[in-house]
């Protein structure tokens, strides 16, 4: 086999980026339908395991349904959280303002005196106009939820017709190639999945636990925010410790008690992030820290809050796609850990 030439490996990959650009763009133009496909997708690749085993103990049309009643069960516990958490953090900043400022105003005053100039009022329009963004960007999400559950009560059932569809279409090593890819992918969503979950409850039930003990007030909701944005993966941890400590400030006023507030969340974080979180992954993920925030940044780009939350699982399903091309393999190399 001849060596390709320099001049048309250039072209070639000249190609690749110009047609990358165009399906990104297809992709951000076609929100409305792209996302709640590829949302579904992830979650038939999430939920297929369960129908097949509970489909071993009781009739398929049973298992299924009580599949898509652990669906719905799941979606709605996930939308009440959310509206309940950002409802009551959008309720507390508007209602305790005047203290919030207050507070802003010591902290600024107590900054300059050691070096640190800060302005000395918090810009209450710029804040509430940032937390109303992310609120709407949110809820723009979860209107969505309702149409991706209807496209996967639709498509669960289309698994196995399309392996057979799959088997009758495609030869044998290549068949066998596609379903491993496939088992792949899916396998590695189920494990993202089920990692971030376990991780994210226990971020929540840690971060209610140490609001609790500190007397912060409103540990439940510091609990339900921190369980959400465990799923955005690094931005989410980060963000999750903002609200509860901006409220340690106006609840305790002083600094003692917000900076307790804030090394507890942070330690929290931080293990859980860095310690917790790989030991239950493993390697089987291994994206690696920069390839995730760029995915998550492309991603957040192109579908808002639900491009934040799929990131991980899509640029790894691309990374086991571009293994299986030797044109490709150099992608999979260089988004790896």
């Amino acid at each position: 086999m001849t060596d390709i030439p320099v001049q048309d490996r250039c072209r070639n990959r000249l190609l690749t980026i110009i047609a990358a650009i165009m399906v990104i763009a297809a992709l951000r133009i076609g929100f409305a339908v792209t996302m709640p496909i590829a949302f579904a997708a992830i979650t038939i690749a999430a939920l297929w395991p369960l129908k097949r085993w509970l489909a071993g103990f009781m009739p398929s049309w049973a298992a299924y349904t009580l599949t898509m009643l652990a669906l719905v069960i799941i979606l709605g516990a996930f939308a009440a959280a959310v509206y309940l958490s950002i409802g009551q953090v959008i309720a507390v900043m508007a209602s305790e303002w005047p203290n919030l400022e207050r507070s802003y105003g010591k902290l600024a005053v107590w900054a300059s005196n050691h070096g640190v100039p800060l302005s000395g009022t918090a810009d209450r329009q710029r804040i509430v106009a940032l937390i109303q963004m992310l609120a709407s960007g949110v809820y723009a999400f979860v209107t969505y939820i309702g149409f991706i559950a209807l496209v996967v009560m639709l498509g669960l059932p289309e698994v196995p017709r399309f392996r057979r569809k799959l088997h009758d279409m495609v030869d044998g090593s290549e068949r066998r190639s596609m379903l491993d890819v496939a088992e792949a992918i899916s396998g590695q969503i189920r494990r993202y999945l089920g990692t971030t979950l376990a991780t994210s409850i226990l971020t929540g039930v840690a971060s209610a636990l140490w609001s609790w003990m500190t007397g912060l007030e409103l540990a439940l909701v510091w609990g339900l925010l921190n369980f959400l944005l465990n799923f955005v993966p690094v931005i989410g941890n980060v963000v999750g410790i903002v609200p509860p400590v901006l409220y340690a400030l106006v609840q305790f006023g002083g600094w003692h008690m917000p900076a307790l507030v804030f090394i507890g969340f942070a330690i929290l974080q931080v293990t859980i992030s860095n310690v917790v979180y790989p030991l239950l992954q493993g390697k089987q993920l291994s994206l690696s820290p920069l390839a995730i925030i760029i995915a998550m940044t492309v991603w957040s780009w192109v579908w808002g809050i639900a491009g934040a939350l799929i990131a991980v699982p899509l640029t790894a399903a691309l990374v086991i796609v571009c293994r299986q091309f030797d044109r490709s393999r150099w992608i999979a190399k260089l988004l790896s850990a």
